[in-house]
Protein backbone atom coordinates (compact mmCIF):
# COMPACT_ATOMS: atom_id res chain seq x y z
CA UNK A 1 0.00 0.00 0.00
CA UNK A 2 2.42 2.06 1.04
CA UNK A 3 4.52 1.52 -2.45
CA UNK A 4 1.50 2.41 -4.29
CA UNK A 5 0.85 5.69 -2.19
CA UNK A 6 4.30 6.82 -3.69
CA UNK A 7 3.89 5.72 -7.39
CA UNK A 8 0.68 7.81 -7.22
CA UNK A 9 2.67 10.96 -5.50
CA UNK A 10 4.98 10.51 -8.00
CA UNK A 11 2.62 10.30 -10.99
CA UNK A 12 1.42 13.84 -9.81
CA UNK A 13 4.69 14.91 -9.75
CA UNK A 14 4.90 14.00 -13.25
CA UNK A 15 2.45 15.88 -14.58
CA UNK A 16 3.17 19.12 -13.02
CA UNK A 17 6.62 18.55 -14.52
CA UNK A 18 4.97 18.59 -18.15
CA UNK A 19 2.90 21.60 -17.15
CA UNK A 20 4.50 25.01 -17.79
CA UNK A 21 3.82 27.16 -14.63
CA UNK A 22 4.16 24.18 -11.83
CA UNK A 23 7.06 22.38 -10.26
CA UNK A 24 7.35 19.07 -9.66
CA UNK A 25 9.32 20.45 -6.53
CA UNK A 26 6.27 22.15 -5.41
CA UNK A 27 4.36 18.84 -5.78
CA UNK A 28 6.53 16.39 -3.99
CA UNK A 29 7.10 19.21 -0.87
CA UNK A 30 2.92 19.33 -0.67
CA UNK A 31 2.53 15.79 -0.77
CA UNK A 32 5.48 15.48 1.86
CA UNK A 33 8.47 13.23 0.26
CA UNK A 34 10.04 16.65 -0.88
CA UNK A 35 12.88 15.65 1.97
CA UNK A 36 13.11 12.32 1.59
CA UNK A 37 13.35 12.37 -2.37
CA UNK A 38 16.18 14.61 -1.88
CA UNK A 39 17.92 12.93 0.78
CA UNK A 40 17.65 9.35 -1.09
CA UNK A 41 18.84 10.71 -4.39
CA UNK A 42 21.64 12.83 -2.22
CA UNK A 43 22.42 9.54 -0.52
CA UNK A 44 21.45 7.24 -2.62
CA UNK A 45 24.95 4.45 -2.05
CA UNK A 46 24.54 5.12 1.56
CA UNK A 47 21.45 3.14 2.17
CA UNK A 48 20.52 1.88 -1.11
CA UNK A 49 18.11 -1.00 -0.64
CA UNK A 50 16.03 1.52 1.21
CA UNK A 51 16.76 4.63 -1.23
CA UNK A 52 15.69 2.50 -3.92
CA UNK A 53 12.76 1.30 -2.14
CA UNK A 54 11.26 4.84 -2.04
CA UNK A 55 13.07 6.35 -5.46
CA UNK A 56 11.71 3.25 -7.62
CA UNK A 57 8.10 3.89 -6.73
CA UNK A 58 8.35 7.46 -7.16
CA UNK A 59 10.12 7.29 -10.44
CA UNK A 60 7.73 4.87 -12.07
CA UNK A 61 4.78 6.97 -11.24
CA UNK A 62 6.91 10.13 -12.70
CA UNK A 63 7.68 8.37 -15.69
CA UNK A 64 4.18 6.56 -15.83
CA UNK A 65 2.83 10.12 -15.62
CA UNK A 66 4.97 11.89 -18.69
CA UNK A 67 4.95 8.79 -20.81
CA UNK A 68 1.28 8.19 -20.69
CA UNK A 69 -0.25 11.47 -20.07
CA UNK A 70 1.66 14.00 -22.41
CA UNK A 71 -0.73 14.55 -24.61
CA UNK A 72 -3.29 14.25 -22.96
CA UNK A 73 -2.08 16.60 -20.45
CA UNK A 74 -1.25 18.99 -23.47
CA UNK A 75 -4.64 18.59 -24.89
CA UNK A 76 -6.21 19.31 -21.52
CA UNK A 77 -4.00 22.45 -20.97
CA UNK A 78 -4.90 23.80 -24.47
CA UNK A 79 -8.53 23.29 -24.64
CA UNK A 80 -9.47 23.93 -20.73
CA UNK A 81 -7.16 25.70 -19.72
CA UNK A 82 -9.18 26.97 -16.27
CA UNK A 83 -9.99 23.23 -14.90
CA UNK A 84 -6.52 22.27 -15.74
CA UNK A 85 -4.73 26.03 -13.98
CA UNK A 86 -7.32 25.43 -11.02
CA UNK A 87 -6.18 21.62 -10.17
CA UNK A 88 -2.67 22.40 -9.90
CA UNK A 89 -3.98 25.73 -7.77
CA UNK A 90 -5.53 23.54 -5.84
CA UNK A 91 -2.53 21.22 -4.92
CA UNK A 92 -0.34 23.86 -4.23
CA UNK A 93 -2.75 25.77 -1.71
CA UNK A 94 -3.64 21.84 -0.41
CA UNK A 95 -0.21 21.47 0.89
CA UNK A 96 0.64 24.72 2.61
CA UNK A 97 -1.03 23.62 5.85
CA UNK A 98 2.01 20.82 6.55
CA UNK A 99 4.41 23.03 5.48
CA UNK A 100 3.51 25.94 7.89
CA UNK A 101 3.71 23.26 10.46
CA UNK A 102 6.93 23.11 9.75
CA UNK A 103 7.99 26.40 10.73
CA UNK A 104 5.77 27.51 13.19
CA UNK A 105 7.13 27.60 17.19
CA UNK A 106 10.70 27.96 15.65
CA UNK A 107 12.83 30.86 17.08
CA UNK A 108 13.78 31.72 14.00
CA UNK A 109 10.36 32.74 12.77
CA UNK A 110 11.19 35.93 14.72
CA UNK A 111 14.04 37.01 12.80
CA UNK A 112 13.21 39.43 9.91
CA UNK A 113 16.30 37.47 7.87
CA UNK A 114 13.71 34.80 6.96
CA UNK A 115 11.30 37.05 5.93
CA UNK A 116 13.55 38.47 3.61
CA UNK A 117 14.48 34.83 2.43
CA UNK A 118 10.93 34.04 1.38
CA UNK A 119 10.53 37.86 -0.30
CA UNK A 120 13.54 36.76 -2.23
CA UNK A 121 12.24 33.81 -3.25
CA UNK A 122 8.26 34.54 -4.05
CA UNK A 123 9.90 37.45 -6.17
CA UNK A 124 12.43 35.21 -7.98
CA UNK A 125 8.80 33.06 -8.83
CA UNK A 126 6.84 35.75 -10.11
CA UNK A 127 9.51 36.58 -12.06
CA UNK A 128 9.85 33.39 -13.99
CA UNK A 129 6.21 33.62 -14.54
CA UNK A 130 6.76 36.85 -16.29
CA UNK A 131 9.86 35.87 -18.10
CA UNK A 132 8.13 34.94 -21.02
CA UNK A 133 7.57 38.19 -21.63
CA UNK A 134 10.87 39.31 -21.28
CA UNK A 135 12.73 36.55 -23.14
CA UNK A 136 9.89 36.40 -25.99
CA UNK A 137 12.11 36.44 -28.91
CA UNK A 138 13.58 33.39 -27.81
CA UNK A 139 12.57 30.59 -31.00
CA UNK A 140 11.32 27.35 -30.21
CA UNK A 141 14.71 24.91 -31.81
CA UNK A 142 14.32 21.62 -33.95
CA UNK A 143 15.49 18.51 -33.53
CA UNK A 144 16.15 17.88 -36.79
CA UNK A 145 19.67 16.77 -38.25
CA UNK A 146 21.30 17.15 -34.96
CA UNK A 147 25.10 17.42 -35.11
CA UNK A 148 27.50 16.47 -31.67
CA UNK A 149 27.14 20.26 -30.50
CA UNK A 150 23.67 20.22 -30.67
CA UNK A 151 23.44 17.17 -28.17
CA UNK A 152 25.92 18.42 -26.10
CA UNK A 153 23.64 21.30 -25.30
CA UNK A 154 21.10 19.14 -25.25
CA UNK A 155 22.45 17.63 -22.29
CA UNK A 156 22.91 20.74 -20.77
CA UNK A 157 19.33 21.48 -21.00
CA UNK A 158 18.52 18.83 -19.39
CA UNK A 159 20.55 19.64 -16.89
CA UNK A 160 18.88 23.20 -16.26
CA UNK A 161 15.56 22.03 -16.20
CA UNK A 162 16.24 19.27 -13.30
CA UNK A 163 18.22 21.59 -11.20
CA UNK A 164 14.65 24.17 -11.80
CA UNK A 165 12.44 20.79 -11.53
CA UNK A 166 13.76 19.84 -8.53
CA UNK A 167 13.77 23.17 -6.67
CA UNK A 168 9.76 24.20 -5.59
CA UNK A 169 8.43 27.03 -7.16
CA UNK A 170 10.43 27.25 -10.19
CA UNK A 171 8.98 25.42 -13.39
CA UNK A 172 11.23 23.00 -14.90
CA UNK A 173 9.23 23.09 -18.44
CA UNK A 174 8.43 26.89 -18.02
CA UNK A 175 12.22 27.15 -18.06
CA UNK A 176 12.09 24.73 -21.39
CA UNK A 177 9.89 26.68 -23.11
CA UNK A 178 12.01 29.68 -22.57
CA UNK A 179 14.71 27.88 -24.09
CA UNK A 180 12.41 27.11 -26.97
CA UNK A 181 12.62 23.15 -26.40
CA UNK A 182 9.58 22.44 -24.11
CA UNK A 183 7.47 21.48 -27.30
CA UNK A 184 10.24 19.36 -29.28
CA UNK A 185 10.63 17.72 -26.30
CA UNK A 186 7.13 16.89 -25.49
CA UNK A 187 6.31 16.30 -29.43
CA UNK A 188 9.61 13.61 -29.04
CA UNK A 189 7.94 11.51 -26.25
CA UNK A 190 4.57 11.78 -28.03
CA UNK A 191 6.47 10.27 -31.31
CA UNK A 192 8.74 7.92 -29.29
CA UNK A 193 5.59 6.53 -27.34
CA UNK A 194 4.17 6.16 -30.63
CA UNK A 195 6.98 3.94 -31.66
CA UNK A 196 7.62 6.72 -34.58
CA UNK A 197 11.07 6.83 -35.78
CA UNK A 198 12.35 4.87 -32.32
CA UNK A 199 16.22 5.29 -32.83
CA UNK A 200 16.35 9.46 -33.33
CA UNK A 201 13.61 9.85 -30.77
CA UNK A 202 15.38 7.33 -28.12
CA UNK A 203 18.77 8.93 -28.76
CA UNK A 204 17.22 12.34 -27.96
CA UNK A 205 15.34 11.43 -24.91
CA UNK A 206 18.50 9.40 -23.76
CA UNK A 207 20.88 12.20 -23.84
CA UNK A 208 18.10 14.78 -22.52
CA UNK A 209 17.78 12.07 -19.62
CA UNK A 210 20.66 12.11 -18.74
CA UNK A 211 21.61 15.65 -18.36
CA UNK A 212 17.83 15.69 -16.15
CA UNK A 213 19.56 12.73 -13.89
CA UNK A 214 23.20 14.68 -13.35
CA UNK A 215 20.97 17.79 -12.76
CA UNK A 216 19.22 16.27 -10.31
CA UNK A 217 21.64 14.45 -8.04
CA UNK A 218 23.91 18.25 -8.10
CA UNK A 219 21.14 20.17 -6.83
CA UNK A 220 20.05 17.20 -4.23
CA UNK A 221 23.40 17.26 -2.71
CA UNK A 222 23.17 21.34 -2.22
CA UNK A 223 19.38 21.39 -1.19
CA UNK A 224 20.42 18.44 1.70
CA UNK A 225 23.03 20.92 2.82
CA UNK A 226 20.55 23.46 3.24
CA UNK A 227 18.06 21.79 5.15
CA UNK A 228 20.68 20.40 7.40
CA UNK A 229 22.49 23.08 8.18
CA UNK A 230 19.88 26.11 7.75
CA UNK A 231 16.74 23.76 7.95
CA UNK A 232 13.86 27.12 9.63
CA UNK A 233 15.35 29.89 6.78
CA UNK A 234 15.20 27.04 4.28
CA UNK A 235 11.88 26.46 4.57
CA UNK A 236 10.98 29.96 5.17
CA UNK A 237 12.46 30.15 1.09
CA UNK A 238 10.69 27.28 0.35
CA UNK A 239 7.48 29.09 1.70
CA UNK A 240 8.36 32.34 -0.45
CA UNK A 241 7.61 29.69 -3.82
CA UNK A 242 4.65 27.96 -2.76
CA UNK A 243 2.81 30.95 -1.69
CA UNK A 244 4.14 32.30 -5.52
CA UNK A 245 2.99 29.46 -6.77
CA UNK A 246 -0.72 30.23 -6.35
CA UNK A 247 -0.35 33.64 -8.02
CA UNK A 248 2.26 31.95 -11.14
CA UNK A 249 0.22 29.22 -11.92
CA UNK A 250 -2.59 31.29 -13.36
CA UNK A 251 -0.44 34.05 -14.61
CA UNK A 252 1.81 31.80 -16.40
CA UNK A 253 -1.10 30.23 -18.10
CA UNK A 254 -2.82 34.12 -18.86
CA UNK A 255 0.74 35.02 -20.31
CA UNK A 256 1.04 31.69 -22.31
CA UNK A 257 -2.44 32.09 -23.83
CA UNK A 258 -3.19 35.82 -23.75
CA UNK A 259 -6.05 35.44 -21.97
CA UNK A 260 -8.00 32.52 -20.16
CA UNK A 261 -11.33 31.77 -22.43
CA UNK A 262 -13.54 29.76 -20.12
CA UNK A 263 -17.50 28.85 -19.75
CA UNK A 264 -19.50 29.24 -16.88
CA UNK A 265 -19.54 25.15 -16.96
CA UNK A 266 -15.65 25.36 -17.21
CA UNK A 267 -15.70 27.67 -14.20
CA UNK A 268 -17.83 24.99 -12.46
CA UNK A 269 -15.69 22.39 -13.33
CA UNK A 270 -12.77 24.20 -12.25
CA UNK A 271 -14.28 24.87 -8.90
CA UNK A 272 -14.51 21.34 -8.36
CA UNK A 273 -11.15 19.98 -9.62
CA UNK A 274 -9.66 22.93 -7.32
CA UNK A 275 -11.29 21.45 -4.33
CA UNK A 276 -10.30 17.97 -5.32
CA UNK A 277 -6.71 19.05 -6.31
CA UNK A 278 -6.89 20.68 -2.58
CA UNK A 279 -7.86 17.57 -0.89
CA UNK A 280 -5.79 15.34 -2.72
CA UNK A 281 -2.66 17.00 -1.80
CA UNK A 282 -3.93 17.71 1.83
CA UNK A 283 -4.52 14.17 2.53
CA UNK A 284 -1.77 12.71 0.70
CA UNK A 285 0.62 14.89 2.69
CA UNK A 286 -0.03 13.11 5.46
CA UNK A 287 0.95 9.64 4.17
Amino acid sequence: MKSLILVLKGFFMGIANVIPGVSGGTIALILGIYEKFISSISNLFKNLKENLKFLIPVIVGMVLAIVILSGAIEYSYDNFPLPTMLFFVGLVIGGIPMLVKNVINKKETKKISSYVIALITFSLVIFMACSSLIFKDLSDVSFVSMGFIDYLFLFFVGVIAAATMVIPGISGSLVLMLLGYYYPVISTINDFVKFDNLWQNGLILAVFGVGVLVGIIVVAKILEMLFSKYETKTYFGVLGFIFASVIAIPLSTYIELGNIPFSIQELIVGVLVLVAGFLISYKLGDK
